[in-house]
């Protein structure tokens, strides 16, 4: 029996339910990382929005509390980018990326250091940060004759720890051994790879393991392997190619309308091992991703796809949300967006004393 055919369109919509854009959740925040795959956080805001953006009920003081109560850590994870996590899930994602990482550092500075060399400079550092929390400039200081590569993760692992990684201190800045913040890692990698296949398919299936291989970090054959063991089921795209997805994740019609979203830089869905669901047009990626921003800017989402993008500022108590449309959208989606952005500004300046909502002149250049 051939595989089903899934449309891009299918995809597309499969993509906004896993990631809970079709309609705000009531999950508890750790779940719903759970659920989506983590939050890139690098840009310490974009969890906030895409939390505000996700639930039914969520404060600022919501995600700052769960970091300080260890449920949620932010660490140096998928991709070798920050990632805001449940608890439960750093260790094996650490555990299952960590090998990936070592194996790349060994190639880029493999002719540098011998393995023998990097793995007693690790352990020399992780004993050397046991006991506090360490400011980055200090992490700096212990390893200035050595790449910054083996205290970031690859070796030892870290969580930035509040308040460095909030809205109200945004610059990653302090650090503690992930061991001390929220206990030993009980995980390796073979579990921890097939938890990085379960979240992926789990938030952005169904796809090709090759996708799932680039957003995690690791080699194509690591992710084939753990599909090996584990209970899966299998489509084709449009083009042929196969993709698998855990049994009975949601796979909602094609024709499921979707709300107007906000979505903050950096978002997981607007990079390539995306691409088959159409979130963001290729003729808009050079305006979300570019050398001029480098971190990407916010983006809008009509019908499920890349449409516009948005930016709040606050000077003077006055609040203004400005956002672009890249193309012609309907005055019923206009005025949808427009009432998400209004309230979208008060949630990321609830101290202004006015807001506002205005459409700026789109410029392709």
């Amino acid at each position: 029996m051939s595989e089903r055919v899934l449309s891009a369109r299918e995809l597309n919509r499969a993509l906004l339910a896993r990631q809970l854009l079709l309609k705000r959740s009531s999950l508890s925040v750790p779940r719903l990382l759970e659920q989506v795959g983590g939050i890139q956080a690098q840009y310490a805001p974009s969890s906030y929005v895409r939390l505000w953006t996700n639930l039914k009920r969520f404060a600022m003081a919501d995600l700052d509390r769960l970091l300080e109560q260890r449920q949620v850590v932010q660490g140096t994870l998928m991709r070798s980018t920050i990632h805001l996590v449940s608890a439960a899930d750093y260790w094996p994602i650490a555990e299952g990326i960590g090998p990936s990482r070592q194996e790349w550092w060994h190639r880029t500075f493999g002719k540098e250091f011998s393995r023998e060399e990097i793995d007693r400079i690790a352990a020399e550092l992780d004993a050397k940060l046991t006991g506090r929390v360490w400011p980055r400039k200090d992490l700096d200081e212990q390893m200035r004759s050595h790449s910054t590569t083996v205290w970031s993760g690859a070796w030892v692992a870290l969580i930035r720890v509040p308040p460095s990684g909030t809205w109200q201190r945004r610059r990653a800045d302090l650090f503690q051994r992930a061991a001390e913040w929220i206990g030993p890692s009980k995980a390796d990698e073979q579990t921890g790879l097939e938890l990085l296949l379960r979240r992926y398919l789990g938030g952005f299936g169904p796809a090709r393991l090759a996708d799932a291989a680039n957003w995690a970090g690791v080699d194509v054959p690591k992710m084939k392997a753990a599909a090996e063991r584990m209970t899966l089921r299998r489509f084709r795209d449009e083009e042929g190619r196969e993709l698998v997805d855990l049994p009975r994740a949601p796979l909602p019609d094609a024709s499921t309308p979707a709300p107007i979203r906000f979505l903050p830089t950096w978002d997981a869905m607007l990079l390539v091992h995306c691409r088959r669901a159409g979130i963001l047009p290729e003729e808009y990626r050079p305006l979300v991703f570019s050398t001029k921003v480098p971190h990407s800017v916010g983006t809008i989402l009509v019908d499920g796809a890349v449409a516009g993008s948005w930016r709040a500022e606050a000077s003077g108590g006055k609040a203004v949300l400005r956002y672009t449309v890249f193309e012609r959208i309907s005055p019923a989606a206009e005025r949808d967006l427009r009432e998400e952005a209004a309230a979208l500004v008060r949630f990321v300046e609830p101290g202004a004393s006015a807001h506002e909502v205005t459409r700026a002149p789109f410029s392709p250049t």
